[in-house]
């Protein structure tokens, strides 16, 4: 902007772009007409020309002052003109600002609004949503409390069966405590498998030797001798040998055992005439029990020439079982007298029983004949009793009068 003359010209526009451009050329004009008057002075006779020259320039010159000032006027003009314009422009970009501020004012105060109820539905989704993982957190927790529970009991069942695992190996290290496991696992099955009075624990033969349990069997074949051994070093050995060195002095270890506990049971436990003629070696463990049947098969044989028979805690009770069957039998021939007295006691009193119930049936027949003259008795007697029940007295009295003769005293009697 620039302000000449009381005259505010904007320098942005192109109409004072062009003003001021006329300007300067009428400036140079002018400055070339001074230039000439001077040079006038030098040739009057060259300025003769040039003097009317000039009165053209200034008539042209008076021309364009008389078009600065048009333009003046239109430059006023045009600035009147641009300041209605700005200023009806700045109203309404006022009331354009002003309708788009109230709009922005509404759509905030409507986005609060939906922002706060958002917020408040999220506060009570996640309230509920705390509420039901507090619910959940508590059960999950209960839930937890009671599986640690379950898993400290179960690591206490552990630790005990630990403790019991320890107990039985501590058991089986030892040769005397082996020995009275085997006897008490011997003891468990007989005692399960046979009445109490079929057998003898520690019992004492003739020669003064003590096995583990005696069946009193009946003759043939007699009491049979059961004896508890248990070749755990041996087989133990067999397990853990790796070299086939190591296996086969294990082996040898293992046919060793089972040669002397076979020799044993054979010399100590079958007398002739009191026991019977074979004898049974208990071995309180299936797998030592598999592996003499798998890869000892001649130590078996070997024992069925010394009439030693190998049995399991499994064929133990099968063989215990067929014992019992063999008992059985023998009491009850035992008891075939007895039996036979008790069957015909038994007969005598079905045909005292059957004398009696015909004598009850030919009580009940009489019964029912004389119930059934009594029933016959009763109707003729009821029968009666209604046609008493519908005479009518006074009648009979009237109609029978004539008939009756009276009543005369006897001669000589009056």
């Amino acid at each position: 902007m620039m302000e000449l003359g009381g005259t505010t010209l904007n320098l942005s526009d192109p109409v004072t772009l062009l003003a001021l451009g006329g300007a300067g050329l009428l400036l140079l004009i002018v400055i070339l007409l001074i230039m000439a008057v001077r040079a006038a002075g030098r040739s009057a006779r060259v300025a003769a020309p040039l003097a009317q020259q000039m009165r053209v320039l200034g008539g042209h010159v008076q021309q364009l002052g008389q078009g600065q000032e048009q333009l003046r006027g239109g430059l006023q003009m045009v600035s009147d003109t641009q300041s209605n314009t700005q200023a009806q422009m700045m109203q309404t970009m006022e009331a354009r600002l002003a309708y788009v501020q109230q709009q922005m004012q509404d759509r905030l105060a409507d986005n609060a609004a939906r922002s706060a109820r958002s917020l408040a539905e999220m506060q009570q989704r996640m309230t509920e949503t705390l509420h039901g993982s507090s619910k959940r957190t508590t059960s999950s927790l209960a839930q937890l409390q009671e599986r640690l529970a379950s898993i400290d009991k179960a690591q206490d069942n552990i630790t005990k069966l630990s403790g019991d695992v320890l107990s039985l190996q501590d058991i089986l290290s030892n040769k005397q405590t082996r020995g009275s496991f085997g006897e008490i696992q011997l003891r468990d099955i007989v005692s399960k498998a046979l009445p109490s009075d079929s057998y003898s624990l520690q019992a004492t033969l003739s020669n003064g030797k003590r096995p583990d349990c005696l069946i009193h069997l009946p003759n043939p074949p007699g009491p049979i001798v059961i004896d508890s051994k248990f070749p755990l070093e041996a087989y133990e050995a067999l397990r853990r040998a790796k070299t086939e060195a190591e296996t086969r002095a294990a082996a040898q270890q293992m046919k060793t055992a089972v040669r002397v506990h076979l020799n044993a049971i054979a010399d100590k436990y079958i007398l002739e005439g009191e026991t019977a003629e074979g004898a049974l070696m208990f071995l309180p463990s299936e797998a030592v029990y598999a592996e003499l049947h798998a890869n000892f098969s001649e130590l078996v044989r070997e024992g069925f020439e010394k009439r030693v028979w190998i049995v399991s805690p499994t064929t133990c009770m099968a063989t215990l079982n067929t014992m019992r069957a063999i008992l059985k039998d023998a009491r009850m021939r035992e008891q075939a007298g007895a039996i036979r007295k008790e069957l015909g006691n038994l007969n005598k009193d079905v045909e005292r029983l059957a004398m009696r119930v015909g004598n009850l049936d030919r009580h009940f027949t009489q019964a029912r004949r004389d119930v059934e003259e009594i029933k016959v008795s009763s109707e003729k007697a009821a029968k009666r009793a209604g046609r008493l029940h519908n005479f009518d007295f006074e009648e009979l009295a009237e109609a029978k009068t004539e008939a009756i003769v009276p009543l005369r005293t006897p001669e000589g009697n009056g």
